[in-house]
Formats: C-alpha cells, sequence, structure tokens
C-alpha cells in the first residue's frame, strides 16, 4: 500500500542549505563567485543538486544561507527557483550574512549561520530541519534519512559516505556499532576504524545532517553561549552530540537515487580544479556514471530562452562536429571540431578550431585556428585566435594557471596579460 502524502516526514522538513563556502581550492572560478555558484554540467550550478534533492523528496520549506561573494548565487536563485508560492505554503528564503544579531557579527560558522536565523526556521512551524551542504554533486531522496532518523530515535542523524579506509584520512569519520550508532567522530584520522560489517571501509560525513528542529534550537542557543565553541557542527555539535545523547550513521547507498543506468551510488565534491575538469567531462563517457537524463529525479535550475546548437560547414578540415560531447543551447560550432568535452549555453567555437578535453562555461568565444587540450574556459572568455594550449606544459604555465595533472584554467585577466606581452 502507497503512502499517504500526509504522511511524509519531509511534508514537515524544512531544508537549510549552507551555501557561504570560499571554495578557494577553485581558484579563479571561485574569484567572483561562491563554491555553490559555480557552474556544473552544461546547464546547472552545484547548489542546484541540493536544492533539488530537496524539491524532489518532498521538501517545499528551504532556506539558502549565503556570505561569500554571494550576488551569482543570489541571482541565480532569484531566477531558476522563484516558482515556490506561499499560499502553497511553499518557501525558499535566501539569507545573507548580513549581521541580523550584531553590527560586527557574520556567520562565525556553520551551525552559527542556523542560530542567525532561528526566529525565521520558527516561523515554519517545523518538526525536522535538514541541514545541507550546497557544493557537492549527488543524488538523495532525504525522505529516506528522515524516516531512519524517526525509527531508531535519534538526536542527530549524519549522513555519510562508504570510502576504502585507505582514503579515509581525508574526512570526518564515523566508528559506528552494529546499530549504526555513532561510537566517535573522529577529524582526519591516521588510522580510520572500519565498519562492523567490512574492516576495509570507512563512514565518512557527508555535511548533510538530520534533526528534530525543537532539539537543535535548544542545542544552537546552549553554543552561541558558549566563548570556546567554534559554532561549527562538524567541530562542536556533531562531537557533543556523540558524546552526550545519541548520533545515528545514515549510508548514502541507502538514499541515493539511481536510475537503471548508474551503476555504484554517486557522489563527487568539486572542490579542486582537477575534480571539476574530470567530473564534467565524465558526464560525455557512454554510461556516465551520474544520469542527467533522469526524469524521475530532474535537477532544476535556470533555464536560459536560447535557441539550440547549431552545427555549420561541412568542407574537409572545417566541419562543425562534436564527438562525445555535451553541447548545451545557444552553442555554435562553426568549422569547429569538438570531442571528449563540454560546452556550456552560448559557446561559440570558430573555423578550424580544435577543442579536446575542454569544459567550456557559459558564452565562451573559441576564435579561428584555436586548438585547446585539457582546459577549462570562465565564463565570457575570448580565445584569440591560433592560440594553443595543452601541447607545450612550460608555455601553459607562463600564462594560465595549470594544475599538477596538467588542466588549464583560461579566465579573461590571464588572456589580457598575455596579449599584453604579445
Amino acid at each position: 500500500m502507497q503512502e499517504s502524502p500526509s504522511l511524509r516526514l519531509a511534508n514537515r522538513s524544512m531544508a537549510f542549505v549552507l551555501a557561504g563556502g570560499r571554495g578557494s581550492r577553485l581558484l579563479e572560478l571561485t574569484e567572483k563567485r561562491a563554491k555553490p555558484a559555480v557552474y556544473f554540467g552544461g546547464k546547472s550550478r552545484i547548489i542546484d543538486f541540493a536544492l533539488s534533492n530537496a524539491l524532489n523528496s518532498g521538501i517545499r520549506k528551504m532556506a539558502v544561507a549565503t556570505q561569500y561573494k554571494a550576488h551569482s548565487l543570489i541571482r541565480h536563485m532569484q531566477r531558476g527557483w522563484n516558482f515556490f508560492r506561499a499560499e502553497r505554503n511553499e518557501y525558499l528564503d535566501i539569507l545573507p550574512a548580513s549581521q541580523r544579531v550584531a553590527e560586527n557579527k557574520w556567520y562565525l560558522g556553520t551551525a552559527d549561520a542556523v542560530t542567525q536565523n532561528i526566529d525565521i526556521i520558527d516561523s515554519y512551524d517545523v518538526d525536522y530541519i535538514v541541514v545541507l551542504a550546497g557544493d557537492h554533486i549527488y543524488k538523495m531522496d532525504y525522505e529516506v534519512m528522515l524516516q531512519q532518523h524517526v525509527t531508531q530515535q535519534a538526536d542527530v542523524t549524519v549522513g555519510c559516505l562508504t570510502v576504502p579506509r585507505e582514503e579515509a584520512s581525508a574526512f570526518g569519520v564515523m566508528d559506528i556499532d552494529t546499530d549504526s550508532r555513532i561510537k566517535s567522530f573522529l577529524e582526519k584520522p591516521a588510522n580510520p576504524p572500519g565498519t562492523p560489517e567490512d574492516p576495509n571501509v570507512t563512514l565518512a560525513s557527508m555535511g548533510i545532517y538530520v534533526f528534530n528542529w525543537r532539539f537543535l534550537r535548544a542545542l544552537l542557543l546552549e553554543d552561541a553561549d558558549d566563548e570556546n565553541s567554534s559554532h561549527d557542527f562538524g567541530s562542536d555539535l556533531i562531537p557533543h552530540i556523540v558524546k552526550n545523547g545519541k548520533a545515528i550513521a545514515h549510508r548514502f547507498s541507502d538514499s541515493c537515487v539511481s536510475s537503471d543506468k548508474e551503476s555504484e551510488p554517486y557522489w563527487r565534491d568539486v572542490g579542486t580544479l582537477d575534480a571539476f575538469w574530470k567530473a564534467n567531462l565524465d558526464l560525455t563517457d557512454f554510461e556516465p556514471e551520474l544520469d542527467l537524463y533522469d526524469t524521475e529525479w530532474p535537477i532544476w535550475t535556470y533555464s536560459e530562452i536560447v535557441p539550440p546548437a547549431k552545427f555549420i560547414h561541412n568542407d574537409a578540415n572545417r566541419r562543425g562536429s562534436a564527438i562525445s560531447s555535451l553541447v548545451s543551447g545557444g552553442c555554435i560550432l562553426s568549422g569547429a571540431t569538438v570531442s571528449n568535452s563540454l560546452l556550456f549555453t552560448g559557446v561559440h567555437s570558430h573555423s578550424f578550431s580544435s577543442l579536446n578535453h575542454v569544459v567550456a562555461l557559459p558564452y565562451v568565444t573559441i576564435n579561428r585556428n584555436a586548438s585547446l587540450t585539457n582546459v577549462v574556459i570562465e565564463r565570457g572568455v575570448i580565445i584569440p585566435s591560433g592560440l594553443v594550449v595543452g601541447q607545450d606544459p612550460v608555455e601553459d604555465a607562463k600564462w594560465f594557471r595549470r594544475s599538477e595533472k596538467g588542466v588549464c584554467l583560461i579566465t579573461k585577466e590571464m588572456i589580457d596579460k598575455r596579449e599584453a606581452a604579445q
């Protein structure tokens, strides 16, 4: 028998998305925008995944806390997430750090971002709160996590990835018992614990937490008065609950949303240039690990009104073509050859240009005879005619940001500097 929608815990919950992250490891990609506002997948922004998961899970009350370089993120949400209707008891509040508590007090930590907005959360009249990081790529049904939280009568339920023990030292990890109760929370331990069922894997925190709102509210007020606290969920509140209350681990594999084309639970932190480049280009695989074509769990976003992609010219060595690539609306490949690349909205690539393993953000122009390999191009950059990137590491590093794995990031400022020196 199908559960009545009125009984879904998501209807009595809100999602609080922490989207103030600086994302400095993404270098110039976060020079003008917060990490959650960084583009991903041809049409989306990173934050769209957390928000879409909440919406698809049945949560209709959401808040997004912003802080660092928030304009791009706020504008995206105003344009792409403006379909909530208060008369249907739906809300999406954008909560910039605005010194609501004191004139010199911005958000001091992840927990403080919630504390400073207690009055707004109270106005939602919810029983549960799902605290989410706004900077990861994954598909997850939060209703499943909420159900486990209530069934096990937890004070907090922590979303966890299953990772090999040898990789777990980079995470905050959970040591659990056979009932999934967290015995200890360890931050980047040298010798991570295994799980009761498999000593070779470890549970790592995803930065996703479910609380009863009344319980969390009291804990936040207590933490706000603690001068020794950093007011952070991972550093302060979760360890406190593990020690003094009941913390339960929720395995991502139990609530991961997968189509029949996805064989493994998919989660990515695209927090470095190499990780960002690879995760985008992985979408061009014949059977990508992340299925963006799954209409049963859509990734909602702001969709610009643009014409279809166009491919023109059919002469030898001057043929508009794309192989194993994603090409978004508004793109024009005018005698350009594109392979294993991802082009965002409005990219124009002109005759005799060649793109191989390229991630081009919106409204990039690639002029004639340019040859680009293993690059990420910032929004709106104009690539000059004849530019070659990806063949001479020394020359590339002279002008562009080059990663350890040989991926080059190209921005307008870098192009301008190179042009001035020519």
